[in-house]
């Protein structure tokens, strides 16, 4: 591999990050708790070492705020046409983002076929998403790269974190009756409970779509509150399933409704809706975080997942993170990607940047 492609020397630590003009700094992933330690209740102390920002505590329901939110969606729907146009990277500068991309990966496998060798390999992966080859061609196998999170069902999150035991990689779990979320909620919330004792750090919840579609903003922040409360020290982040939610108005509703109730993240979709993540719900998502974070000071992470397999869709969504909200936003602990086929093009990317040539994706198995 020619040295030659090598990425300027990027900075490490805790800069923010610069202008889309320079290349992205790759910052390496802090080490975080053992996971056998979250089970038996240290959970906060591994969310701590995991770099997460504090908590969002939420906020008392203010129903004026909630019914005074409107969205010009053709006017959303023509800045999500530009944007991707007018914000590009390439060569090294492209590259370094796409690094900065697989750090914030919420490594995925939610099928119904999923098996434990299919979580370990996952994990596997994880740990190490990209060949060290390339790393080393790239002069960043310094850094430590890995993927933000593995994400996986209730059943095989002990499974994850005994294969992730070490690797400073926190476990996440669907939890909450996904995708649909219909199941009766205090089966929800101990299924949310089961979760966090078997090591899951993070909980993907998903919620009731008929408490949006029919305005019933209290039913919502009750119904999300007492998922925050079975959640404990793990991180909350809470699934709209915007493409089911019949307007961009009821998404900004929506966001706002959950953070009110405590949630660290909000997230697109699930990835089984007809509609998953597209940037007119990314935009409208993150100015509802930039409002919330100005009206109360409190920091909500951002997570779209569903349909993002392209190299290039990640990028759009980083330029999105990088407009609306700011390079604070550019880091794994306010910013993730659900995603499992991205990662595959991400690598074939880079070798591309590196050899001048494309490899064939069965070179990059992932599971």
């Amino acid at each position: 591999m020619d040295a030659k492609r090598s990425l300027p020397k990027v900075a490490r630590g805790g800069a923010s990050a610069p202008p889309l003009s320079a290349p992205l700094a790759v910052t390496p992933i802090d080490a975080r708790a053992d996971r056998p330690a979250q089970r038996s209740g240290a959970a906060s102390a591994a969310s701590a070492s995991a770099g997460h920002p504090d908590r969002n505590p939420g906020t008392a329901l203010d129903l004026e705020i909630v019914h005074g939110l409107r969205v010009n969606r053709s006017a959303v729907e023509r800045r999500a046409a530009t944007l991707p146009a007018r914000r590009t990277v390439k060569q090294a500068w492209q590259a370094a983002w796409l690094l900065r991309a697989i750090t914030t990966i919420d490594l995925t496998t939610l099928a119904g076929d999923d098996t434990p060798g299919n979580v370990l390999r996952l994990c596997a992966k994880a740990r190490r998403p990209v060949r060290p080859e390339l790393l080393e061609a790239l002069g960043v196998a310094h850094l430590g790269i890995r993927t933000g999170a593995v994400c996986v069902y209730h059943r095989y999150v002990a499974t994850a974190v005994d294969a992730l035991h070490g690797s400073g990689i926190p476990v996440a779990a669907v939890s909450t009756g996904f995708p649909a979320g219909l199941s009766p909620l205090r089966e929800r919330l101990a299924e949310i409970r089961a979760s966090v004792a078997d090591g899951a750090v993070e909980i993907d919840t998903v919620i009731t779509r008929a408490h949006v579609l029919r305005g019933e903003w209290e039913a919502l922040y009750d119904e999300v509150r007492a998922m925050r409360e079975a959640c404990g020290d793990a991180h909350l982040k809470v699934i709209l399933a915007t493409g089911e939610l019949a307007t961009l108005s009821n998404v900004a509703r929506a966001s706002h409704v959950a953070m009110m109730a405590g949630a660290d993240f909000i997230k697109t979709s699930t990835g089984k809706e007809g509609v998953n993540a597209t940037l007119p719900f990314a935009l409208v998502m993150c100015r509802a975080i930039r409002d919330y974070h100005e009206r109360t000071g409190h920091l909500v992470g951002f997570k779209p997942a569903g349909g993002i397999r392209a190299a290039k869709t990640a990028l759009d969504f980083l330029y999105v993170m990088k407009e609306e909200l700011g390079d604070r936003w550019l880091r794994p602990d306010l910013f993730r990607i659900g995603a499992s086929a991205l990662l595959t093009d991400i690598e074939r990317q880079l070798e591309h940047f590196v050899t001048g040539r494309y490899s064939a994706a069965h070179r990059h198995p992932m599971v």
